[in-house]
């Protein structure tokens, strides 16, 4: 990373935010050294997260992982305690077998600190290295360029029943506890399904549209978001595409059983509280609805 000009924040598309904590105060009263890697550590985690990438999933499916080969740190000015920073990170170059990431910290729009941070794809086993896969070239490429890292489809279940089944087994039955037998019922054949597919084909949020009831409310049902990838508006931009599929037939609200510790999520796209909290596979659920 040159030393010459200091980046700006219009340089990079991902920014990860984080405060000075206690803990990472030296005897100085700035941020100790050693922690702004693990800054950029943490953002290039998140950065991840924005390509839509589950990490350890896609690195499974790439046949592969990264290994760092160098990491950088260039000072220019310090991070005290409190100070609310944004990391900024890009990918720069892609090699053979190499990848090249610049990072920058922030406070406000005055650049403390710099990171370049050589990464090289290696056989996980022997961690001798090997070509990056040319999937996870377009996918870096499109990011930095500016592309959606995932696309929402809406089919049947026998379209997208082999990508939506294994992310409600893993959210479902592996890490809600709920028995095989009471997460797929009939319901599936008859249903419109919504799936979020990330570049890699992958399914990130999932969820399914039954037909309406003869009062016209129609019920969303099965909305799953890979655990990895939470928080990141996957989910949200599932539940959008069922209701329009809703409101393009003619529904005249959607209405869904929500987990209590997802009701402030509904709350925030426009579900209110229907009834009385219940108990649905030993979770604690209510009803919320959305007029169409």
């Amino acid at each position: 990373m040159s030393t010459e000009t200091s980046p700006r924040r219009t340089d990079f598309r991902f920014f990860h935010r984080l405060r000075v904590r206690w803990a990472e105060v030296d005897m100085q009263k700035i941020v100790f050294n050693a922690h702004y890697l693990m800054y950029f550590d943490t953002a290039i985690a998140d950065y991840w997260r924005a390509l839509a990438l589950p990490y350890e999933a896609s690195m499974h499916a790439l046949d592969g992982d990264l290994y760092v080969r160098k990491a950088m740190v260039d000072f220019r000015a310090s991070a005290r305690l409190d100070d609310l920073l944004d990391v900024g990170m890009k990918c720069m170059r892609i090699g053979n077998s190499s990848l090249v990431f610049e990072g920058g910290l922030f406070r406000q729009d005055q650049f403390l600190v710099g990171c370049e941070l050589i990464y090289v794809f290696a056989d996980p086993a022997t961690q001798t290295s090997r070509p990056v896969p040319q999937a996870l070239r377009d996918v870096l490429l499109g990011y930095e360029a500016g592309a959606a890292m995932t696309e929402v489809v809406t089919g049947d279940w026998a379209t997208l029943g082999g990508v939506a089944g294994p992310l409600r087994r893993a959210v479902f039955v592996d890490e809600q506890g709920i028995p095989e037998d009471m997460e797929w019922d009939a319901d599936d054949a008859t249903s419109l399904h919504g799936v979020a597919r990330n570049r890699l084909g992958r399914a990130v949020a999932t969820g399914r549209l039954l037909p309406a009831d003869a009062e016209g409310v129609a019920r969303i049902g099965r909305m799953a978001v890979d655990r990895v990838l939470r928080g990141q508006g996957h989910g949200e931009q599932v539940l959008r595409a069922l209701e329009a599929a809703a409101r393009a037939r003619g529904d005249k609200a959607v209405a869904l059983h929500a987990q209590r510790s997802a009701e402030r999520f509904y709350a925030r796209l426009g579900y209110a509280p229907v009834g009385e909290p219940f108990e649905e596979a030993g979770i604690a659920h209510i009803t919320m609805q959305r007029v169409l």
